[in-house]
């Protein structure tokens, strides 16, 4: 391993450097490390918004010379040995080849890259650099799905078949990010199939064991266009909708009852404690405008049904039209299923009994009831943290688990160029393929 100029000794802590001090890169990344203060902390922050870099200071102790509006700047300067990226998904790409590039380990946000080409370069500069990349797939350490996987390990459900997935976003969920927010059109962030549920393919893709060969996808905006709207629905929630009391995304009723600056998802609307502020950006921002009049793209519902080399087949659908934020799991073998409902923490395993069909063979795992991912989150953290203390030490090879880390990547640029074709499309390494 080659040491990292700066360095300092192990028994300090990790010191990192944030770029994007966004709600992911605060509420999770700086959330986590200030719970491990003798583990890591943050010594440097890049973000062009100088609201943004200066809560984020204040919140880590951080003096004016430790933060960048240029985040080249802050990659240039000595003084840290890890980073973590969670600006907006376009700028993944070229931030995270220049921290492969200069060798310190890197926490990647998802999605990593927004097209298959960018994908491509990733995979390429990891395997030219050798640096350690980890990428933000908190589902996987979640104790829900991590039981799945060593009930499938275990042979207790016999040869794994099928996977059937189900992401409910929620409808005000869906609304908030994904009608209103960063991510409601494809050109601004990436497909939905990609930014919401590369988590979901990275997590059928480990579970499986396998690579994937063929995908099918069909969706689309359904509900969430000019079409939907109630009749005399102005451009704006504020500008007094005749609909106002009856419709679940009427925006001042939806951010309402949140404690802006606290609260998410009222944080992202108003990162000011202030009530006024909030009323002013709904007045003003892309989060008082009416869910029927944005100019969104992406689909609002989408299933995908994934082929595996293995001949396993797996489904995903992600869906708005969900009163729950959370996901339904079945794993189908030869000898049982499993069924596992995440917000409830609840997972059912029903074996096929040699006794016979009228005999049952059911047992019920109760885990720590989740709807999101905080608890992965922590997790993830905690293991990014603890293999660069490890790499900075000369005790850990740097690396990353690569391609299947990237493989859900790949099925998602498929599945997306297979919804715009309507035909069945094959995964290639990066993507689609010929």
């Amino acid at each position: 391993m080659t040491r990292i100029p700066g360095a300092t000794s192990d028994l300090e802590p990790l010191r990192l450097l944030l770029i994007g001090a966004g709600q992911r890169g605060r509420e999770v990344y700086g959330a986590e490390v200030l719970a491990m203060p003798h583990r890591a902390r943050f010594v440097a922050v890049a973000d062009p918004d100088p609201a943004a870099r200066t809560r984020f200071a204040t919140e880590h102790g951080l003096p004016p010379e430790s933060c960048f509006a240029d985040w080249q700047a802050a990659l240039g300067a000595v003084g840290h040995d890890a980073v973590v990226i969670a600006t907006p998904d376009r700028f993944h790409v070229e931030q995270a080849l220049a921290v492969i590039a200069s060798g310190r380990p890197l926490l990647l946000e998802k999605p990593v890259a927004v097209t298959a080409e960018g994908l491509r370069a990733l995979r390429e500069a990891v395997e030219r650099h050798g640096t350690s990349v980890s990428v933000a797939h908190p589902l996987r350490s979640m104790d829900f799905f991590v039981r799945i996987e060593a009930i499938v390990h275990s042979g207790e459900i016999g040869q794994l078949v099928a996977v059937d997935h189900q992401e409910d976003v929620g409808y005000w969920h869906f609304a908030h990010s994904y009608v209103r927010g960063s991510w409601r059109r494809a050109d601004l962030a990436s497909p939905l199939i990609l930014a919401k549920a590369c988590h979901d393919l990275d997590l059928i893709t480990h579970l499986v064991g396998s690579r994937a060969t063929s995908v099918a996808s069909f969706g689309d905006r359904r509900h969430f266009h000019s079409g939907g709207a109630p009749s005399g629905a102005p451009a704006r929630c504020t500008d007094g909708c005749p609909a106002a009391a009856a419709c679940p995304f009427h925006a001042p009723t939806f951010y309402g009852g949140l404690q802006p600056g606290v609260e998410w998802p009222a944080s992202v609307v108003s990162p000011s404690t202030d009530p006024a502020a909030l009323e002013n950006a709904l007045r003003t921002g892309p989060y008082g405008r009416c869910v029927y009049h944005c100019d969104n793209d992406v689909p609002d519902h989408q299933a995908t049904i994934v082929r595996f080399a293995n001949g396993a087949v797996a489904t995903l659908t992600v869906t708005a039209f969900a009163a729950e934020n959370t996901r339904i799991i079945t794993v189908r073998g030869t000898r049982g299923e499993i069924r596992g409902h995440l917000a409830s923490g609840r997972l059912e395993i029903l074996g096929f009994p040699p006794e016979g069909f009228r005999s049952e063979a059911r047992r019920v795992i109760q885990v720590e009831a989740e709807a999101g991912h905080d608890a992965g989150d922590r997790i993830m953290v905690e293991g990014f943290v603890e293999h660069a203390l490890a790499v900075r030490a000369g005790t850990a090879t740097p690396g990353m688990d690569f391609p299947e880390v990237f493989h859900g990547h790949a099925i998602a640029f498929a599945a997306e160029e297979a919804r715009l074709r309507g035909s069945v499309v094959s995964v290639g390494v990066d993507g689609p393929s010929a």
